[in-house]
């Protein structure tokens, strides 16, 4: 029986959308990056902690993240690593941007196809989009099996996981070979906290960008070291049909975008009788607040 996988989460660098203020957005409706911290992706903390889990039952076993974006999101693969994972990759290059859905999952296809692992493993969708697309576009571009809505990873028995779906009514145990993509909900167990041997150790990880953009170039010699490599793939890296990324790939368009921030300009003390409680009905009602 096999007993180790290479693993890769899929991950995402994302504004922290938790906390929008009414400066979060841009006059010209774009998102105010500057007034949002970016943030690991919450759902994608939920997988990556799948995949260590995975990794803690079975030795041998390798764990990797995939991200997407520009250089700074090499701060997702770090935060992989103080946590145990071993090592990452960053798709960055210019021609990925303005990527939607579609054009996403095509790139980490293709990334996917040249890294080969036995089980795919991603947040089930990201807070700055809530499409819940990625995941099982890629599945589909890669012809894999895909499990959904996943809060835990069970047993191996003949080759096969066993596998806790939530869904709205309850939940649902299903069986799948790999390779595999599987999508993690926000009900599955938070992320472990980083490794206080393992952030001494890749406290210096950097990209070659990174260290290129480094005006003193600090920790260039380090970069010598291996495991302090975070590995950057362009377009070119990848392969594929350029006019598939980025903007060209992406039939998505986002024509408008309105921020509205609610204020309570007034307020009402209710009590507990019938009568209050209809007369509030009614005017919800007649404001199409409801209904």
């Amino acid at each position: 029986m096999r007993r180790s996988f290479k693993i890769v989460v899929l991950a995402k660098q994302v504004p922290d959308t938790r906390n929008v203020g009414k400066n979060a957005m841009k006059e010209d409706g774009t998102v105010n990056r500057a007034a949002l911290p970016a943030i690991f992706n919450p759902e994608d903390m939920n997988a990556l902690e799948q995949a260590l889990r995975l990794k803690d039952r079975f030795p041998g076993s390798k764990v990797e993240l995939l991200t997407m974006g520009p250089p700074r999101a090499a701060d997702i693969i770090r935060e992989g690593l103080f946590r145990g994972a071993d090592g990452g990759i960053l798709l960055t290059d210019r021609k990925f941007a303005g990527a939607d859905t579609l054009a996403t999952s095509y790139a980490l296809s293709m990334a996917l196809k040249k890294m080969n692992p036995d089980i795919i493993i991603s947040g089930r969708q990201a807070i700055d989009g809530d499409t819940a697309q990625v995941g099982p576009q890629v599945a589909e571009k890669l012809s894999l099996p895909q499990i959904t809505y996943v809060e835990e990873i069970g047993e191996l028995c003949n080759d096969k996981f066993t596998l806790t779906r939530r869904l709205d009514n309850g939940v649902e145990v299903v069986r799948t070979p790999f390779p595999v993509v599987i999508t993690i909900n926000s009900s599955a167990p938070a992320c472990r906290p980083r490794n206080a041997k393992y952030l001494m150790k890749y406290k210096h990880a950097r990209t070659l960008t990174e260290e290129q953009d480094n005006e003193h170039n600090s920790y260039l010699p380090l970069l010598s070291l291996d495991y302090l490599r975070i590995t950057e793939w362009s377009v070119s890296d990848v392969g594929g049909d350029e006019s598939s990324y980025g903007l060209s790939g992406s039939p998505t368009k986002v024509k408008k975008i309105e921020n509205i921030v609610l204020q309570a300009k007034e307020s009402r003390r209710l009590t507990s009788e019938d009568k209050d409680i209809d007369e509030l009905i009614k005017e919800l009602i007649s404001l199409h607040t409801i209904g």
